[in-house]
């Protein structure tokens, strides 16, 4: 007596890769190509190739000095666990990168060069800053500069808030200002 043996349909999943595997291993193959331009405009901001930042605020007069500030992103303060952060990037005149020794960045005037505020990171061409957003800034604040020379020597100049970073102000705006 031989045994018949039963054969069992796929299950509807089996079925369903059988006929479609084809078409979904492209499809895992084409969806990281939609994430490559963004990528690429990301390298290229983070190596130099496209300049400071995505929004360049220009040259500021720091005493004898200059520096070319760039915001990094043209965007509202980041959340952070520490507050509100905003990035920005900025580079030395060609003749005063061997002359200055730090380069503060704040929110309001530093009482002193103890409260200068964030320092920038980085080579003198190319140097970075996370600024923390207080919560009680108003939106006519100035950012100011600060830069220490060799010789002992500290300049400061400022620029209103607006001017460095409109995204930052319409932030604020919508933030409402707490007293």
């Amino acid at each position: 007596m031989s045994k018949a043996t039963a054969v069992q349909p796929p299950s509807l999943l089996r079925a369903f890769w059988l006929k479609w595997r084809f078409h979904i291993n492209i499809l895992l193959l084409l969806i990281p190509l939609g994430f490559m331009p963004k990528y690429f405009a990301d390298v290229a901001l983070f190596r130099g190739d496209s300049g400071l930042g995505e929004r360049e605020v220009g040259e500021v007069q720091v005493g004898p000095w200059s520096i070319k500030l760039a915001e990094l992103r043209n965007e509202g303060p980041r959340p952070d666990p520490a507050g509100p952060m905003k990035f920005f990037s900025a580079a030395l005149c060609d003749t005063c990168g061997d002359q200055v020794k730090a380069t503060y960045l704040r929110i309001g005037k530093p009482r002193s060069l103890r409260a200068a505020g964030v320092i920038f990171f980085g080579t003198t061409y190319r140097m970075g800053a996370v600024l923390p957003i207080p919560a009680r800034t108003s939106p006519d604040a100035e950012l100011w500069i600060t830069m220490e020379g060799w010789d002992g020597s500290m300049q400061q100049a400022s620029i209103p808030l607006s001017q460095a970073s409109p995204a930052t102000i319409a932030w604020l705006n919508k933030q409402g200002v707490k007293p």
